[in-house]
């Protein structure tokens, strides 16, 4: 991995550990072979996650109680250390020079202490290269509305995010704020200033930094995660008030996402709600990473519900069944795809297998009526001709 940009310059020292001979060499071999997750536990072997599966490192002997300890700690600042003895778990990111950055999550557990390591690039992937539909991307120059992304643990949603803010940084002269647990990727200032909060390290919580925010002379807001009522209020209630605002959630799906912002509250609050979000949603972007069919990566399924007054009045009236089917036949004309649309599209372009498709989907026998469709419009307007697979860009 190539470090020499000089934006590593702008990396606070603090960002930099000297891990021990053995950690670094694990983190190393995850990096070199492309792969996404690393976990230490006792009474195993280190494994490592590459192309969505988790597997034993070969010929490795497994880690002792004090092995894990000793390799964890040695990354841990002593407030770290503190709080992970304090609290039993703690979320941190650090880089090694000339490698990589990495999100943590530390844990005790029944054995000892276990960890799993995250790469996160230094430099963000541009949203070009991502495959992600314009008008999907073109909600980056929206002066303001909400964008959720959405998706369950490792399928990408912070690289999409940071690909986001990144364009934004580098073509508009703005105030970006961003709240995550933990930073994961860094942005430098370029013709954006962007100013980047940690939990627990820079504020007390999400709730707390998005309700301080509005003293802070944001014109974008990135909020890594929608965690409680109050961090959804807060979201709501600053892209109401004229804000491009950013976050995620760990849903599936464009509907499954209203659902879940709304039962979040209590009943008697949830029509003024639906209102409330039926107005301020600009996009709902849900992505899971499928296995390649040659077994050598991950590609992208990606939803996209960019609202119009049909959807609206869909949320309104609290009818977020029919918002699949709104979006289906909205693809054409407003740029929405639902996620058996994307994986059947995946299927026949022969990126991912239907096996590997249909386990990320909720609904197989409409993915195989999507799919169906689509060979048999292939084969009645297309004729066959021979042709390489175009390179795709993959997200971690």
């Amino acid at each position: 991995m190539d470090t020499s940009n000089s934006n590593l310059k702008y990396f606070p020292a603090s960002d930099f550990r000297e891990a021990v001979p053995k950690l670094t060499d694990l983190l190393t071999l995850l990096v070199k072979s492309g792969g996404s997750d690393l976990h230490l536990a006792p009474h195993t072997a280190p494994r490592l996650r590459i192309h969505g599966a988790l597997k034993p490192l070969q010929d490795s002997p497994e880690l002792t109680p004090a092995d894990t300890k000793e390799l964890v700690y040695s990354i841990l600042t002593d407030a770290q250390r503190k709080r992970f003895e304090d609290k039993h778990e703690v979320d941190l990111a650090f880089a090694i020079q000339g490698l990589s950055r990495f999100r943590v999550n530390v844990f005790d557990h029944r054995s000892g202490v276990g960890a799993t390591f995250r790469a996160i690039p230094f430099e963000t992937v541009p949203l070009e290269k991502l495959n992600i539909p314009k008008p999907v991307i073109d909600l980056c120059d929206r002066p303001y509305g909400l964008v959720l992304v959405t998706g369950p643990t490792g399928s990408g949603k912070s690289t999409t995010l940071a690909s986001m803010i990144d364009k934004i940084n580098r073509e508009q002269d703005v105030n970006i704020i961003t709240v995550e647990d933990p930073i994961e990727f860094i942005h430098t200032h370029k013709r954006a200033q962007v100013i980047q909060r940690e939990v627990e390290t820079n504020t007390a919580s999400f709730a707390s930094a998005t309700r301080a925010a509005f003293r802070e002379d944001p014109d974008i807001m990135l909020i890594g995660e929608l965690r409680d009522l109050e961090t959804i209020e807060e979201a709501l209630r600053i892209a109401e008030t004229g804000h491009l605002t950013f976050a995620t959630l760990h849903t599936n799906s464009a509907p499954s996402t209203i659902t879940r912002i709304i039962d979040i509250f209590p009943a008697n609050q949830q029509p003024q709600i639906r209102t409330q979000l039926s107005n301020v949603l600009i996009g709902v972007i849900a992505q899971q990473l499928v296995p390649t069919a040659d077994g050598k990566g991950r590609v992208m399924a990606l939803e996209s519900m960019l609202p119009n007054p049909a959807i609206r009045n869909l949320i309104r009236e609290n009818k977020i069944n029919q918002i699949s089917s709104s979006m289906s036949s909205g693809q054409d004309d407003h740029g929405m795809v639902t996620m058996n649309q994307s994986l059947a599209r995946l299927i026949q372009e022969g990126h991912v297998t239907f096996e590997d498709a249909a386990r990320r989907s909720n609904n197989v026998d409409e993915l195989k009526e999507k799919h169906s469709h689509l060979s048999q419009v292939r084969h009645t307007t297309i004729r066959p001709v021979p042709s390489s697979r175009p390179e795709q860009r993959l997200a971690r």
